[in-house]
């Protein structure tokens, strides 16, 4: 399956698969800040602002948000990939639509539509140019990341006496070593992509122009397999250390339970009996 969809923004619609065939060739708005590509299986939402380097607005955040409720309402498709369209990923926020009062926020999602919120089945970050600010808070957000070798890394807003809001100085410490990320967050600097996969925050390198094919292999690695068992398993692993000790056992089955009694497990035990590819239904 391929299909091509396009958020308009300014009207603040989605459109969805069942949408597709009518848009291949009608212009949806004159700003199409976000763009959405759903192949086999894996969904791939871009942020089209190239002449901002992707600086994130209230539009953008609210396509990003939209795109999200299509890709967790759509059991076909299985896997995320958030990229930047021009060689870049995200600069952070659009300081003019901040100075016009925008939030480059959306409610119960946070900054671009994801810093407060995580979907259920898995997300990927493809980064290219700078992933800095709020766009590096965006890839925190995410579950994995693919980065090309070009792609710097940074929380600066220590230099503008600001605060990385949007889950940057709680996140970098849970998924870098702590002293790492006091460093970065107390020097505001730019970090390169080979120095965050030796950190453990990178998946895979890739070269400059090629961090989206990257993350995209991935993402078909991990769509081929039961939906319902990687949503289970995203959720216990984000969740587990929330958990009292004593509880971690019976909070783990409780989530694993329903995986186990699906049609999906006799299905994929069956397949595997039959040296046949699963049919997955996500029941």
């Amino acid at each position: 399956m391929r299909a091509r969809c396009v958020i308009d923004t300014l009207a603040g619609k989605l459109f969805n698969t069942a949408h597709i065939h009518h848009l291949w060739e009608t212009k949806m708005s004159d700003t199409q800040e976000v763009l959405v590509d759903v192949s086999d299986g894996v969904m791939t939402i871009t942020m089209n602002r190239p002449e901002a380097k992707n600086a994130m607005n209230k539009a953008m955040a609210e396509g990003i948000s939209a795109a999200i409720d299509t890709f967790e309402a759509n059991a076909d498709i299985r896997v995320a990939v958030l990229t930047g369209n021009g060689g870049t990923f995200c600069s952070g926020m659009d300081l003019k639509g901040f100075l016009k009062g925008e939030s480059p926020s959306v409610k119960d999602r946070g900054f671009g539509g994801i810093s407060h919120y995580s979907p259920a089945k898995p997300l990927i970050a493809a980064t290219e140019g700078y992933a800095l600010a709020g766009g590096f808070e965006l890839v925190l957000a995410c579950d994995m990341v693919v980065a090309s070798r070009a792609t710097k890394f940074g929380l600066p807003e220590v230099k503008r006496s600001l605060v990385a809001g949007a889950g940057g100085v709680f996140r970098l410490p849970q998924q870098i070593p702590e002293r790492i990320a006091m460093e970065m967050v107390m020097t505001g600097d730019h970090y390169s992509a080979e120095r965050m996969y030796e950190c453990g925050l990178v998946n895979a390198l890739a070269d400059e122009g090629k961090a989206l094919e990257g993350a995209k292999e991935l993402a078909a690695r991990i769509a081929v397999n039961g939906p319902l068992a990687t949503a289970a398993s995203k959720k216990i692993m984000r969740e587990y250390k929330s958990w009292p000790h004593d509880e971690i056992w019976a909070r783990q089955q409780e989530i694993m339970n329903p995986v186990f009694a699906s049609e999906d497990a006799r299905e994929g035990a069956t397949a595997f009996a039959e040296k046949r590819a699963p049919n997955w239904q996500g029941k």
